[in-house]
């Protein structure tokens, strides 16, 4: 059991207030998974936006109280969340938010492009024109976060369009291992004024419409210059 010594706090933003009855059967099952689900959501969006500071240690009893259900299906989603690499256990006290050095963020950039450089070069020469234009919402969803400053809907919307980019090559064990060096690159985004943040992820943005105006162009220099620049940024 955690003990008082973690960090507590007002509520999370957009933490859900969720009361789930004690019910027994199936019912009860599907209640607590979706519960958890709504708890992984909100402390993942938690972590990009420094809400749960880097370094911190944080009890599930506290957490649990911040976003009113019982301490269960926080510890569940604080295990998840270690085993992506974004906190990790202290016994007796909680869950320690993991602390990225920039050696640990240059080398995940470096893994990430050995992995999607050469696919999406591929890609670039096989997929239609029109496949890269169906893709174009994704890329101006995350226009939209970056311009509002919105760090979790940027992490979000990042991550969902290049999974859509490397699903084209049909190969789902790639995209789990891609999607989960992302999220590992994210935790946290940017630190640093508001200002400087929301300037970042502009940029950062502005790179997926280039990269697919490259990919239908069939610019393979671009694309594999524009990707391995994308990854060394602070949101990518």
């Amino acid at each position: 059991m955690e003990q008082t010594g973690a960090r507590e706090g007002g509520p999370l933003a957009g933490a859900p207030r969720v009361r789930v009855p004690e019910q027994a059967g199936a019912r009860h099952a599907v209640r607590r998974s979706s519960v958890r689900g709504q708890i992984l959501a909100a402390l993942r969006a938690a972590l990009v936006g420094g809400e749960l500071a880097p370094g911190e240690v944080y009890s599930a009893p506290a957490l649990a109280d911040r976003f009113g259900v019982s301490a269960t299906p926080v510890r569940e989603a604080m295990q998840q969340l270690a085993t992506e690499g974004a906190v990790e256990v202290v016994p007796n006290r909680g869950f320690r938010v993991v602390e990225r050095g920039a050696r640990e963020l240059a080398e995940l950039a470096e893994v990430r492009a050995l992995i999607e450089v050469p696919v999406m070069l591929r890609l670039a020469r096989t997929v239609p024109a029109a496949r890269w234009a169906g893709l174009r919402p994704l890329a101006e969803a995350t226009a939209t976060a970056a311009a509002g400053g919105d760090l979790a809907h940027y992490a979000e919307s990042d991550r969902a369009f290049h999974g859509a980019v490397l699903s084209l090559s049909g190969n789902q064990q790639l995209v789990q291992v891609a999607e989960d060096l992302h999220r590992r690159s994210q935790w946290p985004l940017s630190t640093g004024p508001v200002a400087g943040r929301r300037a970042d992820l502009v940029a950062d943005a502005a790179e997926h419409v280039a990269l697919l105006d490259a990919l239908t162009a069939q610019d393979l220099p671009v694309v594999s210059s524009l990707v391995r620049e994308h990854f060394t940024g602070a949101s990518g």
